[in-house]
């Protein structure tokens, strides 16, 4: 993976702890300032702030990483609305590790 890598971690309730999910994206080399976060905000909802500051921060030649899919979206159609718009900015998606 070439350029910079942006971590993005979500759990949907509020009792839930996003440590496993933040030493993932450690562990595939995210640095720990790069990683946004969402707690306690379920997939369903696309206004998430975490979500948002990811997107933002992400530039062409970077890989946003996300521990696993349904981090990201809820939906099939979510899910390739936010990778469309993704490619169109030259940006990678990474699950778990995986382009």
């Amino acid at each position: 993976m070439s350029g910079l890598l942006t971590g993005y971690a979500r759990c949907g309730l509020d009792k839930r702890d996003l440590t496993a999910q933040r030493e993932i994206l450690i562990d595939l080399g995210v640095p720990e300032d790069r990683i946004y976060l969402d707690h306690g905000l379920t997939g369903t909802n696309r206004n998430r702030p975490g979500l948002d500051q990811a997107l933002a921060s992400v530039r062409a030649g970077d890989t946003l990483v996300v521990p696993k899919l349904d981090r990201l979206a809820r939906s099939v159609l979510d899910a390739r609305d936010i990778g469309d718009s993704l490619v169109a900015r030259g940006v990678k998606l990474s699950l778990g590790g995986s382009l």
